[in-house]
Parts: C-alpha cells; structure tokens; sequence
C-alpha cells in the first residue's frame, strides 16, 4: 500500500472530530439502505469522485410530455404551423446537484428514481458510471462501522440527509481552489482533479526528475502548475517543490479539472487548457442547507419581431426546472450551468448565446444545442394553458424570474 497515504491517513484518524467539524458541512451525508434491508450512516463518496453536495449526479433523464396537446397544437410565432406530432416519452442526457436530492432509490440494473428536496420526482438511467452496475462504489462512512463499498447491487437506496457539525472523516476536506486558464480566466470552487481526486487524501502519482515514483496527498499540495504539455510542477505547503512526469495525473492523458463554482454549475477544463491551480479554502461550506430542490422555470421570453411570452418555460423542449443544466463550450471549456443561475440568455447567432448569470458574470457559449439553431425550440405555457415555441432563428432573449 501506498505509505505516505497510510501515514497521512493514521494522522487524520488520530485528530479529534472538532478538527473537521467546521470543514466537512460540503460533504455528502446520508443513510443507505441495502436489499437486505441494513442500515449504514455517515459520510458518502458516490462513484469514487461525487463527494460534495455541489457535486453533479449525471444520467439520462425520461421526460413524460404532459403538455403532449400543446405538443400536437404548438405553433411558431410568426402564426406558421409548427406541425403536430406526440413523441411520448423521450429520454435526455441530465445531471443535477446532490443537494437538491431528497432520496436515491434503485430501480433497475441502470435505472433509479431520484425524489427531489422540493418533492419532485424522476426518472434517472445510466450514461455514466454515476448509475447503474458500472458504478465504481458507493462508499459510507459509517459512524459505527467505520468504511464500507456498496456497489449498485448491494443497495436498494439512499437517503439524504444535512452533515452533521461534529463529525471527522479520515480523507479529510474537499479540495478547492482558484484554476487559471491559458487563455487568464480564473475559475474557483471545489475542485475533482483529473475526474478522479476530490479530497485531501487522494493522492497525485508521477515520477520525479530523478524517475523515482511520488505519491503525494492533495492534502500536502499549495499549488499545480502546467510546465509542458507532460509536466506539472508541485508546490507543497511546506514550500518544497518537485516536477512530476509520467502519468495522467501529470500529463496529457489528464482526464480533465472540473471546478463546481457554488454559484454556476460545473466547469471541465481540458489539459491543453489548463495553466494553473492554486487550493485555498472556501470562505464558507455549501450545506445541504443551501439547496431546496428547485421549482419550475418561469419568465419572459422576446422573439426578434418584438413580441414577447411569460409563463413557464421549457428550455430546448427539455429543461423545464431550476436545478437543471444549460450545457455550452467557451474556450475549449466545457460548462454546464444551472439555470437557477441564470439571470437572462440572449441569442447572438445561429451558432451562440450569451448567458448572464445572478451575479453579474457572463459566457457566451457555444457547441451545443443548449445555445444554437439545433435547438429544439423555447416552449411557453401561457397562463391561459395555450403552448407556445419560439425557435431559434425567432429567438431573441429570455430573462428568468429568479426561482
């Protein structure tokens, strides 16, 4: 085994809960029922990288059209016939935050039904390895037990509830920080490294100058630093620093940095777009707390000819809620943002949008049909309970009341 893990993991072992009390409020906690009716509590690492409430649980979602007469009857804005068609039930690509989940209950060899905080149901699929036989582990640290690894047939479900103030967890806090693009932009919050490494005792492996193997915990590192396209230079909080070589922790084959910023959503940052990461500490958890599920997508939209639609929405004829995401592409960056987030999104062209977030912040994203002509158009319940859709080339701007 690895043994500058096992010495780093008898130190955290060894401090008292109170060391971590006020840090691990981010982590996912919740009780697991198995098939054979046991009962495990404590803190969750879902699929090995899922380990905070900001975290996104990713899958297929099944969308039952209730609005399947508007859907027969919906027409464009210009008063050409949209034409009639009822696909039932369609199946799209999702993810949603932990926080907003109340309960994960299993369903089939790939299927789950996700019951949200706000009291929303849905049917999730696999299209990750976050669901279904190929999931890489549900760990519980169980209060009594100590750490025990489920995998998908163990489990019937899944219930969450808020971390408790004093509890320890042997690998630590949630890693965050401040990532720095080649392009200057700065992106901060929790931090998945190489879509694997999200607390302070995982560890980044390469070999040294010298060829000799490291194995350092995260927990050790201040800094990551890109130097070529095949090293990273590592700052420790001591101030030593080394340059690793020699494995996807530290190369190329990197699989990615996801940055989950608490107040956008998640953000992949490819190798070649990476410069550097600096961990710092957040200035305050994300709790369970700061989650309530979600509701229902709501404001106005404005088309081209300068007419203009409130009432609910349905984004791309698919992302109907406030917890789901908007997917786009700026820079070679992959973002998926939550629309509870989003303030307004305005077309810019057949091929992008501009998206303005609550605080202030703006992306225009493009490469996907979230944000250009292949989307399927912007559907409007009324409050009369007419159904209307705005396609893209109609399409000028949405605001969104603030959920």
């Amino acid at each position: 085994m690895k043994s500058s893990r096992i010495l780093l993991l008898l130190l955290l072992a060894a401090m008292p809960a109170s060391v971590f009390a006020q840090h691990v409020q981010d982590r996912i906690y919740g009780r697991l029922i198995t098939r054979d009716g046991d009962v495990y509590e404590g803190l969750i690492r879902w699929d090995k990288n899922e380990v905070g409430w900001v975290d996104l649980l990713d899958g297929s979602k099944r969308i039952e059209d209730e609005d399947r007469d508007h859907r027969r009857k919906r027409i464009r804005v210009f008063g050409i016939d949209f034409g009639a068609f009822d696909d039932g039930l369609r199946t799209r690509k999702s993810g949603i935050r932990f926080g907003h989940l109340r309960s994960i209950e299993k369903t089939g060899r790939d299927r789950a039904l996700l019951t949200l905080r706000s009291g929303e149901q849905i049917e999730f699929r696999g299209g990750s390895t976050d669901l279904g036989h190929e999931i890489r582990g549900i760990v519980v640290e169980d209060k009594r037990e100590g750490e025990i690894t489920f995998d998908w047939r163990d489990f019937d479900r899944v219930e969450f509830l808020p971390t408790p103030r004093r509890i320890a967890s042997i690998y630590g806090e949630r890693l965050y920080g401040a990532l720095t693009t080649r392009e200057g932009d700065v992106f901060t919050g929790y931090v998945c490294w190489d879509v694997d490494e999200a607390l302070d005792a995982d560890v980044l492996d390469g070999r040294d100058e010298d060829g000799a193997r490291r194995k350092i915990p995260f927990g050790e590192i201040d800094a990551l630093i890109r130097e070529r396209r095949n090293r990273t230079r590592v700052v420790l909080r001591d101030g030593d620093e080394v340059v690793l070589h020699g494995t996807n922790d530290v190369n190329d084959d990197n699989r990615g940095i996801l940055i989950l910023d608490p107040a956008l959503g998640q953000i992949r940052v490819p190798w070649e777009a990476f410069d550097e990461l600096r961990f710092e500490a957040p200035e305050r958890p994300v709790t369970y707390r700061d989650f309530d599920g979600s509701g229902p997508l709501r404001g106005v939209v404005y088309t081209r000819d300068g007419d203009k639609y409130a009432g609910r929405i349905r984004w791309d004829d698919d992302e109907a809620a406030s917890w789901e995401m908007l997917n786009g592409e700026l820079d070679d960056l992959d973002f998926a943002v939550e629309f509870g987030f989003i303030r307004e999104i305005e077309r810019v062209s057949s091929r992008a949008a501009r998206v303005t977030l609550r605080d202030g912040r703006t992306f225009e994203l493009r490469g996907s049909n979230d944000v250009n002509d292949d989307n399927d158009g912007i559907v409007v319940e009324l409050r009369n309970g007419d159904g209307v859709v705005i396609e893209w080339r109609d399409f000028d701007r949405v605001v969104f009341d603030k959920p």
